[in-house]
């Protein structure tokens, strides 16, 4: 039986052999690889060129999250869950989706007037890409800078030394950014924190019910979770939640 085995195994790799070496018999089509533009730059710059295109694609995803509602967003929803105490529910994927989704609605006046200013003008070939992205800066920075405390933004500006600017237009975008992700997390702090009292009052009050009946080895958890679910769903919770995200935003 072993031998037939064998046998059944080598011909089925013969025969595998013979296809690809008739496979491979047949003139492989010339495919040419050209590394360079056409202004003659030495492979050295082109590689390097790539190398800067990759790393800033590989950032560009978590400058776009500190420059955009993305972080408050998803932090508050974040302090939902954890005042809950349902841990895992709702899942990760369910909150970074809405945050997404809520992000693109709060954004979308500011993701329009940088389309109109500077992408489309590039697209036509009106605008240079140092002028497209200086013009798409304009709008971006406009947002942030509604959203920015002073407190924050005199902490950059006076670490780079950089003078008072007489609108935001003139602020750097190195100084914008920090101040303002600093500033967001400040208020979705304190949103989590106006969230969570409701939910802590529940837990005490079950806490000193359970104490006073003399249940010491009741987890307190496992009766105020039912209790906080009822009372989130009963006022519309997420709806309150969402609706206080929204009327955060000053896109004026």
């Amino acid at each position: 039986m072993n031998k037939k085995i064998v046998l059944t195994t080598l011909a089925l790799l013969f025969a595998g052999l013979l296809f690809h070496a008739h496979a491979f018999a047949e003139p492989l089509p010339n495919v040419s690889v050209n590394i360079g533009g056409e202004s003659g730059e030495s492979p050295g710059t082109s590689a390097l060129s790539l190398l800067l295109i990759i790393t800033v694609l590989s950032v560009a995803p978590g400058i776009l999250v500190l420059m955009t509602s993305f972080t408050r967003i998803v932090i508050v929803l974040g302090f939902v869950r954890t005042s809950l105490g349902t841990q895992s529910m709702p899942p990760n994927q369910v909150l970074v989706g809405l945050a997404m989704f809520l992000t693109f609605f709060i954004m979308s006046p500011t993701l329009g007037a940088v389309n109109d200013a500077a992408l489309q003008p590039y697209l036509k070939g009106e605008l240079t890409q140092t002028q497209a992205l200086s013009k798409a800066a304009d709008p971006m920075k406009k947002f942030m800078f509604n959203q920015t405390r002073e407190k924050d933004l005199e902490l950059f500006m006076k670490y780079t030394k950089t003078e008072t600017p007489k609108t935001y237009s003139d602020i750097p975008i190195t100084v914008m950014v920090p101040a303002y992700a600093l500033s967001e997390l400040r208020t979705s702090f304190q949103m989590g924190f106006m969230i969570f009292i409701p939910f802590l009052i529940i837990d005490m009050v079950v806490a000193s019910t359970l104490m006073a009946m003399g249940m010491m080895m009741l987890p307190p958890v496992m009766i105020s979770l039912p209790f906080k679910i009822l009372l989130f769903v009963l006022v519309d919770g997420w709806y309150l939640v969402v609706k206080s995200l929204l009327l955060s935003f000053n896109t004026t």
